[in-house]
């Protein structure tokens, strides 16, 4: 029977989770990482798929999925999210065939800038990648800490906080911070993100001044953080790792560009450590990355 490479649908999306899950876990097994990935609900796989159907495939064989795509656009950037073929059924030339319609979509969409975020020890991902056009740039570091650890170091000055609404005057205040610091507004994301009861978003004052954003999730997470000015990058990480202990979470995680000293030295100072590294890839140089901390590989 031969594999099929179809547009994916709402009922794909779990069993595409526990596909990327094992890949994942596969890949930073054979590494010495040990299993990273959890499933969890594919909230953000069925919001793209309702706000752009074009960017998620599957490849599948009789009932069975065996590859899965993902890739979203926000104005000019088209970002893939997640490119994943089963263990056993890799070198059949399926993610060749995945890549192919995520191309597509980031042609259609008119976007000049393609951009991924890949395990930096999957050399044959990157090879594939750097064939069609996206280049190496700099490393993204998983750091993380117990709470006990991080509670014990929290010191230095801080921002005062506002919850995230989603109103005009934060909207427009939000689709600022992106366009300097990323270059396109993600506006939708910011929905999306303000209407997921397990995550919180903050705005961040300098006294009477807004400088920028924050989230936090249920499970410690920390991401995507924005500043407006770089100076700002070292009292907006303390403020959001005060928050992520007020969380009650057990572990504080976050991802940090390899771009922003501040952000690794402030959390190296606070007793994070270095998990696991990744690597961001992209068509063309984009972003002031010293003020940018991505909330995962797929969300960016």
């Amino acid at each position: 029977m031969s594999v099929v490479c179809r547009p994916a649908r709402a009922q794909d999306l779990e069993c595409a989770d526990a596909l990327v899950v094992s890949s994942i876990n596969d890949l930073t097994g054979r590494h010495g990482f040990g299993p990273m990935a959890v499933r969890s609900p594919a909230k953000f796989q069925l919001f793209s798929l309702e706000d752009d159907a074009d960017g998620l495939w599957v490849a599948e064989e009789g009932e069975r999925i065996l590859g899965f795509a993902w890739s979203w656009v926000c104005g000019d950037m088209w970002f893939l999210a997640q490119l994943f073929v089963s263990p056993d059924h890799q070198g059949r030339n399926i993610g060749n065939e995945l890549i192919k319609r995520t191309l597509d979509h980031a042609e259609k969409s008119g976007a000049t800038n393609r951009v991924l975020i890949t395990f930096s020890f999957n050399t044959v991902s990157q090879g594939l990648y750097i064939r069609h056009g996206l280049f190496p740039r700099f490393p993204i570091y998983s750091v993380s800490a117990s709470r006990e650890r991080l509670v014990g170091r929290l010191h230095g000055s801080r921002y005062g906080v506002a919850p995230l609404e989603e109103e005009p005057l934060t909207k427009r205040r939000l689709a600022q911070a992106d366009e300097r610091v990323l270059g396109v507004s993600r506006e939708k994301h910011h929905s999306y993100l303000i209407n997921d009861g397990a995550t919180k978003g903050f705005n961040l004052y300098d006294g009477n001044r807004w400088t920028g954003y924050a989230y936090v999730d249920a499970g410690g997470h920390i991401g995507p953080l924005a500043v407006m000015e770089r100076h700002a990058v070292a009292p907006a990480l303390r403020t959001v790792l005060h928050l992520a202990a007020e969380s009650g979470s057990p572990q504080i995680s976050a991802f940090l560009p390899g771009a922003s000293e501040t952000a690794l030295n402030t959390a190296m100072e606070h007793g994070m450590r270095i998990k696991f590294p990744m690597l961001l890839m992209s068509s063309r140089e984009f972003g002031s990355w010293g003020q940018y901390l991505p909330r995962n590989p797929g969300f960016m």
